[in-house]
């Protein structure tokens, strides 16, 4: 059964830190890759950043990039998102979740929210200005 589970949202002022945690069980080995998405309110999920599981490479999406960092910590089975310098626009529910279908990580592409397919309940993250 797979499961995703986030951890550390909260609210912040901007310029702060948080570190969300993303507890998975299930077909982690099958799975082509493991991002974190958000939703803000009245707007469409949006991917964050990912890692593909094979190869361990890492994806950013150009808002987040040099602020944001996700990493994973394989024997626990745990993903994570370090973001600082937030900003009030990063507010949103943050998701993890699986993209498990090779040819849509490979024809859609992996920050496209789209080709996820088993999402966490999310946690929600508030900056405030």
């Amino acid at each position: 059964q797979v499961q995703l589970v986030e951890s550390g949202g909260g609210s912040v002022q901007s310029g702060g830190s948080l570190r969300l945690s993303c507890a998975t069980s299930g077909f982690t080995a099958d799975v082509y890759a493991i991002g974190w998405l958000r939703q803000a309110p009245g707007k469409e999920r949006e991917a964050v950043s990912c890692i593909v599981n094979s190869d361990d490479n890492r994806y950013y999406t150009d808002f987040v990039k040099g602020r944001f960092t996700i990493s994973r910590d394989k024997a626990k089975s745990m993903v994570y998102l370090h973001m600082n310098n937030l900003k009030a626009e990063d507010t949103a529910v943050y998701y993890c979740a699986f993209l498990t279908d090779r040819w849509k990580g490979e024809h859609l592409g992996v920050l496209v929210a789209g080709a996820y397919d088993y999402w966490g309940q999310g946690t929600q993250v508030t900056v405030s200005s």
